[in-house]
């Protein structure tokens, strides 16, 4: 494998001096709603908003090990602003390809960590192309913001917190499962390599946008697929597709991926918001959308104990305010007829 446990707990001494020990919370109401005790593991109180400063941190770390002294990611948002982080932390140059239309809040949170920001066109592809070209003309290093086994490594020390406070939590009882946003994978598979070397039974679910469903065709199908068409979905931070490194992970740690509906994803933001009091983003609300599902409790009746990623709180707050106030409230009503529909 690309990434081991050993390359996890690395990673976790190597960041430890920089980024947080997110803490655990939990909610009667969503418990109720579930059946099931939920653990929510808030990455939105990570340093930058999200838990991308953990795997950019280490990655920039490990470039800079190599004699390196400017990286570069391209990033809709909240990798560009760990990596500007990360490099201000490291005392590195930070160069961020950003599409030109990221969220204003994002691009102006990565100029202020003191980055250089670049330009692109929305897509993929171009992503890639600009930043490779200020790679090869700065002789800097490409930290990819989900592909790069560094930055996998070091979202998997969420997996590893996680799994001793939820051992804290339940008094010496394990993790039955946990729910991660799935996006390019980097999460998921960091995650899924650190609680499936630890805690084998544990199951590793990806909750991903039905608007974005790479990662769930690619999985079903047996090989990496992109999106087919242009991709929309409230959850941005998860609009990036699997890479190489990362759908064998999916492929072979996961034990399924969930897709959820654009309503479903804003109805347990809101929720979060007004039950937790959590400022989440939709890229957040979608493991919740997960773990309250119908969908979820018919597949797996007899789970008891289940971790949820809370992975950011990056929200362009001007369009979230419009989201949230047209989302229907989370009730197991609502979730069941919209699944039925589904």
């Amino acid at each position: 494998a690309v990434v081991d446990l050993v390359a996890v707990q690395a990673a976790a001494d190597r960041i430890r001096p920089f980024v947080h020990r997110t803490p655990v919370m939990t909610s009667e109401f969503l418990d109720g709603l579930s059946g099931m005790s939920l653990l929510f593991k808030c990455e939105l109180f990570q340093k930058t908003g999200s838990f991308k400063a953990r795997g950019l941190m280490n990655g920039a770390l490990q470039a800079k090990a190599r004699g390196i002294s400017c990286v570069v990611t391209h990033s809709s948002g909240n990798a560009g602003q760990a990596l500007a982080w990360a490099a201000r932390s490291a005392k590195m140059e930070a160069i961020i390809v950003v599409p030109t239309d990221a969220p204003a809040v994002k691009k102006a949170a990565i100029e202020g960590y003191g980055a250089t920001l670049v330009m692109c066109e929305p897509s993929n592809a171009a992503r890639e192309a600009m930043a490779d070209k200020i790679v090869a003309e700065k002789g800097a290093a490409l930290v990819h913001p989900s592909n790069d086994p560094d930055v996998i490594a070091g979202q998997g020390t969420i997996g590893l917190e996680l799994v001793v406070q939820a051992r804290e939590h339940w008094a010496g009882s394990d993790l039955d499962a946990v729910i991660v946003p799935l996006g390019g994978g980097g999460m998921i598979g960091g995650i899924a390599v650190a609680v499936k070397a630890l805690l084998p039974s544990c199951l590793v679910i990806g909750a991903e946008p039905a608007n974005a469903d790479d990662a769930f065709r690619s999985k079903a199908e047996g090989k990496l697929l992109h999106h087919d068409k242009p991709v929309k979905t409230i959850a941005d931070g998860l609009k990036t597709t699997l890479g190489t490194n990362t759908f064998p992970i999916v492929q072979n740690l996961v034990d399924e991926i969930f897709l959820v509906e654009e309503d479903d994803i804003a109805s347990a933001t809101r929720s979060v918001w007004e039950r937790m009091k959590l400022s989440i983003e939709p890229s957040a609300g979608i493991g919740v959308a997960v773990a309250a599902s119908a969908a979820f409790r018919a597949k797996y009746p007899n789970l008891k104990r289940v971790g949820v990623i809370l992975c950011g709180g990056n929200s362009d707050l001007a369009a979230l305010g419009g989201i949230l106030a047209n989302a229907k409230p989370l009730s197991a009503e609502a979730m069941a007829k919209r699944q039925r529909i589904a």
